[in-house]
């Protein structure tokens, strides 16, 4: 890719100054988090940097991922020890 074609893809996306950066960084990293947008980091008017969203995983959602796979044995209610070894295991 010729650095002309680079830099004019560059000239698209958010560019901000690296002290701008640095003065508001959690607020830009939420907002590349929030809206996908890619924000160039520059320092002189010059790219160093590039700031893009981690792509969102269908695994990162792992809620029920263990659904089906176990199975209820005996009474969930009932206690597991009779009430006389209870007084056994207080020793």
């Amino acid at each position: 890719m010729a650095i002309d074609t680079v830099y004019s893809k560059i000239e698209r996306m958010r560019t901000l100054p690296a002290g701008k950066f640095k003065q508001i960084c959690l607020r830009v990293l939420n907002e590349v988090r929030d809206t996908g947008e890619v924000v160039v980091i520059t320092k002189r008017g010059v790219p160093v940097a590039q700031l893009t969203p981690v792509p969102r995983s269908k695994d990162s959602d792992w809620s029920g991922a263990m659904r089906g796979t176990g199975t209820i044995v005996g009474d969930l209610i009932e206690p597991a020890l009779a009430p006389d070894d209870w007084q056994a295991e207080r020793g």
